[in-house]
C-alpha cells in the first residue's frame, strides 16, 4: 500500500513539471504584423519603428510606455498564441500614442519579464503550459513628416 502512494506522489510531482513550462522563444515581427488580423486592427496612422530602425526626427517626446499582454495557449501553438498577445501590446502601445496625440512609437523592444532584447526582426515571448505573454516597451513621440 505504500509503494502504491508513494508512487502515485512520485507520477504527480513529475506531471506538475509539465505546467512549470516558461519558455522563452523569439518569433518574426513580419508574421506577426503581416497577419490578417494586425492588417485589419493596426493603424498605420501610428507608426511602429523595431529595435535600432531608423526613425524621421522627433518633434515631441512623450516618455516611454511599457506594455504587458497574456492570453491563454489552450488549443493554440505558441507562435499562435505569442502573435495574439504580440498584436494586444502593440495595440495598447498605439492606444497610448493615440491619447496623446503622437503618431509613432521608436525603439520597441520586447521586455519579458525584463529581460530586454532589441530586433528589428525578431520579438520574444514567453510561453508556459497555459498562458503566453508578450511584453514590449518603446518611445511614444511625434515624428516630423
Amino acid at each position: 500500500m505504500f509503494i502504491r502512494i508513494f508512487a502515485l506522489a512520485l507520477a504527480l510531482g513529475f506531471s506538475t513539471q509539465g505546467f512549470a513550462r516558461d519558455e522563452r522563444q523569439m518569433f518574426p515581427l513580419k508574421d506577426a504584423l503581416n497577419s490578417a488580423e494586425a492588417k485589419e486592427r493596426l493603424d498605420p496612422k501610428v507608426r511602429l519603428f523595431f529595435g535600432a530602425r531608423k526613425y524621421p526626427a522627433v518633434a515631441k517626446d512623450f516618455g516611454e510606455w511599457r506594455t504587458n499582454k497574456k492570453t491563454n495557449g489552450f488549443n493554440k501553438s505558441d507562435k499562435e498564441a505569442c502573435e495574439w498577445a504580440f498584436l494586444s501590446a502593440v495595440l495598447e502601445l498605439q492606444e497610448r500614442a493615440k491619447k496623446l496625440g503622437a503618431n509613432a512609437i521608436v525603439g520597441i523592444k520586447s521586455n519579458y519579464k525584463n529581460a530586454e532584447r532589441s530586433s528589428q526582426t525578431e520579438y520574444m515571448c514567453g510561453s508556459g503550459a497555459l498562458m503566453s505573454g508578450v511584453a514590449l516597451k518603446g518611445k511614444v513621440v511625434s515624428i516630423r513628416k
